[in-house]
């Protein structure tokens, strides 16, 4: 896809996450972008798969990490070597998206980036490259940076808001409007009150914007990562790039690209007045009824995978007498349930999961537990 101006565009998977609470399949090697979650492909296939009309795999981009970056290479084998780039410590999204845009810096001089998650899921994925469409257009324009909003369906108090304000534009038919503020996660009355007002949306961290837009808005934002980076940039495509980024990459700033560069970006505009006569940036969100979901947990898959209220979801052989609202997967086992209600249970060959659904957040204590006791067999 490719714009009037006919500048790059390329697709930036984020796959360096660790999917914790969907251990004991996530593991540090196999998380979970890696796994067959809610189909028979990997979340990252899946990803891939629904961008391909739009974006070549030799335009696809994935940052991942040391221990997953082989098993990133086999799930996206036409994907460019080069294009697999390795975190040697994970430094957030910040960073993550500052490394792939001193790539495509190198390479394309300047293009259009769409920042996406690998591990998502979308119902409707031919609404979502319509909306993809309508960003990239929008973040064609130097100096624009666009996120998704998901309408919310629920208080949800997992995810951090959008508050939009006024209609900018609208592209193929949908409006554009203008970011008033980001908002972190709330507490559930300020959740209710924001679904209430209709003027918020899930921020799913989908972003677009010219890797030039990128780079200027981290030197202004996170200038020691900037220069940072810019050191980095240098050694790209030489024998010396390997032990360059393990010495620059660790120097950079933790912080998630929301806090570092959205957040303050749509605070100048507002400093700045509607006038826009010293303002830079221009922050936009596009609505996004796509089907979402960032699958969250094992409770988040059952939702998903379940038929009607109160069935059972299981992967594998099972038998289930007054028994509903379970979630059951094993591989090799088949699985009896008998007079249980809303669990999860959840086999490998080396551990067994069990936990009521509503509990299931809490997965990523027993990661953080294992940690803790040094039992790097089970992680």
């Amino acid at each position: 896809m490719r714009n009037s101006q006919k500048i790059t565009t390329c697709a930036v998977l984020l796959a360096g996450g660790r999917g914790t609470r969907f251990w004991p399949r996530s593991r540090a090697r196999t998380p979970k972008q890696l796994l067959d979650i809610v189909s028979s492909k990997s979340m990252l296939r899946e990803t891939a798969n629904r961008l391909a009309p739009l974006f070549a795999e030799n335009r696809l981009w994935v940052v991942t990490n040391d221990q997953q970056a082989a098993g990133v290479q086999r799930e996206l084998p036409r994907v460019p070597r080069k294009q697999l780039l390795a975190e040697p410590v994970g430094r957030n999204t910040a960073a993550a998206i500052g490394l792939a845009a001193i790539h495509l810096a190198q390479q394309h001089g300047d293009a259009l980036m769409a920042v996406l998650p690998a591990d998502h899921h979308v119902a409707d994925a031919a609404q979502y490259r319509k909306v993809v469409r309508a960003a990239m257009k929008i973040a064609s324009s130097p100096a624009n940076l666009v996120v998704l909003g998901i309408p919310p369906s629920r208080p949800e108090t997992g995810f951090g808001y959008i508050e939009r304000a006024e209609v900018a534009a609208r592209f193929d038919g949908m409006p554009a409007y203008i970011v008033r503020r980001f908002t972190e996660k709330p507490n559930a009355a300020r959740a209710k009150t924001y679904v209430a007002s209709g003027r918020y949306f899930w921020n799913a961290g989908m972003f677009f914007w010219r890797v030039s837009t990128f780079l200027e808005c981290l030197r202004k934002y996170l200038p020691k990562t900037w220069r940072a980076l810019g050191e980095l940039q240098q050694f790209i495509a030489t024998p010396e790039y390997a032990r360059a980024l393990k010495r620059i990459y660790p120097r950079l700033e933790n912080i998630s690209v929301d806090y570092a560069i959205m957040e303050p970006a749509t605070c100048s505009r507002a400093a700045h007045g509607k006038s826009g006569k010293h303002r830079t940036e221009r922050v936009f969100v596009l609505p996004a009824k796509i089907g979402w979901s960032d699958i969250g947990s094992w409770a988040a898959v059952h939702e998903l995978l379940a038929r009607q209220p109160g069935a059972n979801v299981s992967v594998a052989d099972s038998f289930a007498l007054d028994a509903t609202d379970n979630f059951l997967w094993s591989r090799r086992k088949f699985i009896a349930a008998i007079g249980v209600r809303g669990l999860v249970v959840v086999e490998t060959d080396d551990a067994l999961l069990i936990c009521p659904r509503e509990r299931a957040q809490d997965v990523g204590k027993v990661v953080k537990w294992l940690e803790e006791k040094r039992r790097r067999d089970l992680l």
